[in-house]
C-alpha cells in the first residue's frame, strides 16, 4: 500500500493553533486527481496542497490546491504554508521559490527572522487585478444574514474581483454588524446560480470593515460554503484581491499601499495578513500577501 508523508502548519500566525491550518504533501507523485480530492476531504481543512515536479525545470514545483469540495486555481494561505514547509525541508533553501499553478506562476519569497530561521513567506499573486460585475447589495446581505443597511457603498458597490481566484468583496459598516454576519447556505446557492458543465458551483464572499476608520487596517471574514468552506480563518487570495481593489481606487498614478488585515477573530483562530497593492501609470494593479507560519505536526498517509 503506497504511503505519503504530510506536514500540517498554521499559516498567518505566530501561535500554534492560531491562523489557518494547512496540510502539505511534499511529494505527491503517483496520486490521482480522485485520490487528491479524497485526501483533502479527509483532512477537512480549508485547503490541502499536493507538491509535484514542475513542468518547466526552471521552476521549483507544481502545486495543486484542493478544498474539501474541489480544486482551486490559486489560493493564498496554501502557497505561504507550502513555501514555508518546502523551504524548511531543504538543506540550503533559495531566497525565492516559483510554483506552477492553474492560475499561473506564483513567486514565493521566503521570510526569515533575526536568527535566520525560516518564519513564513510572502507571495506574489499570479495575475493582475481584474474587476468583474457589481453584485446587488441585497444579494450579499442575504448571503451574510445581514441587511442592506449593514453595508457601505460610498467607496464601491459589492463587486467581483480576482488576482487568481474570484471573490465577491463588500464593505460592512461596523464591527458590530460584522460580528453578526452568518453564512446562509440557501442564499449562497441562489447567488451562485447553476454551474455550466464541468464548472464548480462557487460563490465566495469576503466582507471587510475598517478598524478605527483606517483604510489600511482592516478586519475580514470569508464565507465559501459552496466550496466546502463555511468560514475561513485566513484567506490570502481574497485579501490580496482586496488590497488590489483598494489600491486601484486610491488617488494618484503611482501608488504602493500596504494593509494590515485581521481575520479569523470571530472563529477563535486570529490571523494576521500583510497584503499590498501596487499600481503604476502604465496600468495593471499587482498584489502580494505575506505572513508567518508555525509547524503543527507531521505524519504518514496510507493510500
Amino acid at each position: 500500500m503506497p504511503s505519503y508523508d504530510y506536514h500540517t502548519v498554521n499559516v498567518f500566525t505566530g501561535q500554534r493553533f492560531g491562523g489557518n491550518p494547512l496540510a502539505v504533501l511534499p511529494d505527491a507523485r503517483g496520486l490521482t486527481d480522485e485520490q487528491m480530492q479524497a485526501i483533502a476531504r479527509d483532512f477537512n481543512l480549508s485547503e490541502t496542497t499536493f507538491v509535484l515536479p514542475p513542468d518547466n525545470p526552471q521552476n521549483h514545483a507544481k502545486v495543486r490546491i484542493f478544498t474539501p469540495a474541489h480544486e482551486m486555481p490559486f489560493a493564498g494561505h496554501p502557497n505561504v504554508g507550502t513555501g514555508f514547509v518546502l523551504a524548511r525541508l531543504m538543506d540550503n533553501p533559495p531566497e525565492h521559490l516559483v510554483f506552477e499553478e492553474i492560475a499561473g506562476l506564483v513567486r514565493v519569497h521566503i521570510l526569515r527572522g533575526r536568527d535566520k530561521q525560516i518564519t513564513g513567506a510572502r507571495i506574489s499573486a499570479p495575475q493582475v487585478l481584474s474587476i468583474g460585475d457589481a453584485v446587488p447589495t441585497a444579494t450579499v446581505a442575504a448571503c451574510a444574514s445581514l441587511t442592506p443597511d449593514d453595508f457601505l457603498t460610498n467607496a464601491h458597490d459589492p463587486l467581483k474581483a480576482s488576482v487568481g481566484t474570484e471573490f465577491v468583496i463588500a464593505e460592512v459598516t461596523s464591527l458590530e454588524a460584522f460580528g453578526r454576519a452568518t453564512p446562509d447556505i440557501g442564499a449562497f446557492r441562489a447567488a451562485g446560480g447553476t454551474p455550466s458543465a464541468g464548472s464548480q458551483l462557487r460563490f465566495a464572499l469576503l466582507l471587510y470593515v475598517r478598524r478605527d476608520g483606517d483604510a489600511t487596517r482592516l478586519r475580514t471574514r470569508m464565507f465559501a460554503p459552496l466550496g466546502g468552506v463555511l468560514e475561513d480563518p485566513a484567506t490570502g487570495s481574497a485579501c490580496a484581491a482586496l488590497a488590489a481593489v483598494l489600491t486601484s481606487m486610491a488617488p494618484g498614478e503611482n501608488v504602493d499601499l500596504h494593509y494590515e488585515i485581521e481575520q479569523g477573530v470571530e472563529m477563535g483562530r486570529p490571523s494576521l495578513l500583510i497584503a499590498s497593492g501596487r499600481k503604476t501609470a502604465e496600468g495593471p494593479v499587482e498584489a502580494t500577501v505575506a505572513g508567518s507560519c508555525v509547524p503543527a505536526g507531521r505524519g504518514t498517509l496510507e493510500v
